[in-house]
């Protein structure tokens, strides 16, 4: 008797992704125009891509110069480095929106 595995919700096989890995990956990152938010995107995404640097970084204010709107390209690996840093982006205090 062998033991059938169920994969995760949410699980998409390798085969059906349709990012090819790894590859050059943006994601969108909004939040308040302060001093200290760049800084602190850039060290929550090294710690899912340590090679990610400020060069792959780019800033955009808003209209109003209340937001600052970052768009960092990360080196993705797999679904799972992509999950996580979503999950860690999202969930960070100083974050509105991530896409």
């Amino acid at each position: 008797m062998t033991a059938s595995h169920t994969p995760p919700p949410g699980h998409i096989p390798p085969e059906q992704s349709l990012i090819e890995y790894p590859s050059d990956f943006p994601i969108k990152v909004m939040g308040p125009m302060h001093d200290d938010f760049a800084k602190t995107i850039v060290e929550v995404v090294r710690q899912h891509d340590p090679e990610f640097h400020e060069g792959r970084l780019e800033k955009r204010p808003s209209s109003s110069g209340n937001y600052l709107g970052l768009t960092v390209i990360v080196r993705a690996t797999s679904r799972e480095q992509l999950d996580a840093l979503y999950q860690a982006l999202t969930s960070h205090p100083m974050v509105k929106i991530v896409l």
